[in-house]
């Protein structure tokens, strides 16, 4: 079994010590947030549209998820 690969992985233009940044050391613009917050907004009303038309298509599921839905609630202690 041959042994761990010890290279080194960091660019060459890095210097020996310094940390890598990383996506999660990175925080984005304004623009980029309200870029995300549009995206976001644009999948939930997609979502909430297949939703509705799943509903349409199968009446009879739809029904059976309110009913757990209403059950869930009922039983649900605040």
């Amino acid at each position: 079994m041959p042994d761990r690969d010890t290279r080194d992985t960091s660019s060459p233009s890095e210097e020996p010590g310094t940390p890598r940044r990383t996506g999660t050391q990175h925080r984005p613009g304004p623009d980029a947030e309200s870029e995300r917050r549009r995206r976001r907004a644009q999948f939930l009303r997609d979502l909430a549209e297949a939703r509705e038309l799943r509903d349409r298509v199968q009446p009879r599921r739809a029904k059976t998820a309110r009913l757990r839905h209403a059950m869930r609630m009922r039983t649900f202690r605040w």
